[in-house]
Order: C-alpha cells, then structure tokens, then sequence
C-alpha cells in the first residue's frame, strides 16, 4: 500500500466519519465494512435487509450489534424521506407512489441519509452502475453551492518524476462528462482543486490540456480550453492555472520554460484537466498500466456532500480507501 493511502486512512480515523453503505448485502462490502470497524477507521452504517447482512456480519466474525444496519423497507425515516424527494421534484412529475418506492431502494435511502445529516457520506457502485450511483447521488443529495455538473477524478499514485519521492496527480475527467462544454469543464476544473485539497492535502496547480500550448495550434476543443481556464481564474484566483497546455509544459519545468517560460503552473501541474472524456480516460488507463502508478477512483466530485462511486470490479480494499476518502470529503 501506498504512503498516499496510508495517510488517507490516518487521517479518516481522526474523523470518524458515519459513512453508508447502501450494497450491504454485497460480500466486498461485508468485509470491508468489517475491517473499517475493527480498525475504526470509519463509522459503518449499512442499508439493506436487516437478516441476511446481520447474518454475514456475524460471519465476518463481528459481534450482533457492532455496525448499524438499516432496512428503508421498514425504517422510519422512510416516509419524511419520501415526502421530501416528493416536494423536491413533484415539479417535474414525480408522483407520491413514486417518491415512496424509490426511497425503499438502498441507493436512494442511504443518500438521503447523507442529505439528512445522519451520515456524512455514501459509497456504492459495486453492484450498481455508475449512472444508478449518480442518479441517487443528484437526486438525494445535490450538487455543491455554485457548481452545476457532477465529474470525477482519478488520483493517480505515480512514480518519482520529477524529484526522488512517488508524487499524487489529479486526473479529471475521466469517468463522467463525456463531451464538456467550456462553463463545465471549468465546473470540473473547481470540484477536482477543491477535492484535492480535502483528500491529498496540498494546493492545487491545475492544468487545462490540450494539443497546444499558449497559441502553438488552433481549433474548436483549444477554444473551449481557453474559455474554461478564464472562467476558472475568475472563480479561483488564488489557484495557479494555465491552459491550454500540452500535458509535457503542464508537468516538467524544463519543457515549460521553452514552450510556456510566462505560465504560472511552470511544469509543476498536480490537477490535470483534461478537455473530454476519451482524453481523460485513455491517460489514467495509460499511466496506470505503462507506469505503473496507482490508480484511486473514480471519486465523484461536484456533489453538495460526498456520495462516491465504486468499480463493479473492486475489491473490498477497494471500498475500504473509498470509505477513508468520503471521509476526508465530509
């Protein structure tokens, strides 16, 4: 493991965070759960049928009692719940019946819970998709103050490159907006510096990539780079930011002083912001694969408070740094 995990889990234990686990009869989840408990790392609440996840908890060797299990078929908040996600979109069409059958499933019941305040964040995606995550994320808990779309980063964990030490960069994004225009890409922009600041801990340099560097080339997608990094400037002035930038000037100094010797990022980028989905994806799968690096998400960004999303493929180990991460979100 990482020294970049290491610490996360560090950290998130000081919190102690309630976080909700919506696929609590997922067996990943069961022992996940379990060792965020042991190693109190988090405060574990469960969502689902209360036997059989209290039967694999005993399994998992934790004692009747010890992680909160709730059942939105039969819980009380069922119905407050419902009335609110019924006043929040009646508007455009959502029926009471309605309201009350989507609060039985566990992805939106334990968003509400974070909305609610009796957690303060979710993980899922194991069992669910990511569009199913999402729709519960936007629909129970919201978007953050002035942001208007949700995105994703990877962090990815690579090695030494630029001095002796392994070093935590920003991919954004590259799991959610597949086509960005220039007003959400500065969106994607803001959420992922915010984001990094709460979960790597250091301040953000951003980069916004593209095959030019300050005027080398022109076309459509280097315009929108353009406009998302001006709007980007205006709403975080304190940032240091560029773009448009080739990934090269965005990270080695020596590359920047020759191709961009005025930017004020100087090849030292910690956030990538890359202008599509297909550009964001293929990098992280890249550098993960070619590089070796350590690839952690996709952790959703944007949201009011943290609901975050899972590979179907994750190990329990998987979920357990997610859960240490929503923690540090909080």
């Amino acid at each position: 493991m990482s020294a970049f995990l290491e610490g996360i889990q560090q950290r998130a234990a000081t919190l102690q965070r309630r976080i909700v686990f919506p696929e609590g009869e997922d067996k990943r989840t069961i022992q996940a759960v379990a060792e965020l408990h042991r190693r109190s790392l988090v405060q574990p609440i469960i969502v689902g049928r209360q036997t059989p996840i209290r039967e694999a908890l005993a399994q998992a060797g934790l004692p009747d009692g010890a992680v909160t299990v709730l059942d939105p078929g039969c819980d009380e908040r069922s119905g407050p719940f419902a009335n609110q996600l019924y006043q929040k979109r009646w508007d455009r069409g959502l029926t009471r019946t309605e309201a009350a059958e989507m609060v039985r499933e566990p992805l939106m019941f334990g968003a509400l819970l974070v909305r609610a305040g009796e957690a303060d964040g979710s993980v899922a995606g194991a069992v669910h998709t990511t569009a199913s995550v999402l729709r519960a994320a936007i629909l129970g808990v919201g978007t953050a103050p002035g942001i208007k779309v949700v995105s994703s980063s990877f962090y990815m964990v690579v090695p030494p490159f630029r001095g002796e030490q392994p070093e935590v960069l920003t991919f954004t994004d590259g799991a959610v907006v597949p086509n960005p225009d220039a007003l959400q890409l500065a969106d994607i922009a803001v959420a992922a510096a915010e984001a990094r600041r709460k979960i790597v801990g250091d301040e953000p340099c951003v980069a916004f990539l593209s095959y030019s560097t300050r005027g080398s080339a022109e076309g459509p997608t280097v315009d929108l780079v353009r406009e998302a990094t001006a709007r980007f400037r205006e709403r975080m002035p304190d940032v240091a930011a560029d773009g448009e930038l080739q990934v090269d000037a965005a990270i080695l100094e020596s590359i920047s002083r020759s191709k961009a010797p005025e930017s004020p990022v100087k090849g030292r980028a910690n956030v990538l912001v890359f202008p599509d989905l297909d550009a964001g994806n293929i990098a992280y799968k890249l550098v993960q694969r070619l590089a070796h690096a350590e690839a952690i998400g996709p952790i959703l960004q944007g949201l009011d408070r943290p609901c975050n999303d899972l590979s179907r493929g994750a190990s329990w180990e998987d979920i357990l740094n997610v859960a240490c991460i929503a923690a540090l979100l909080a």
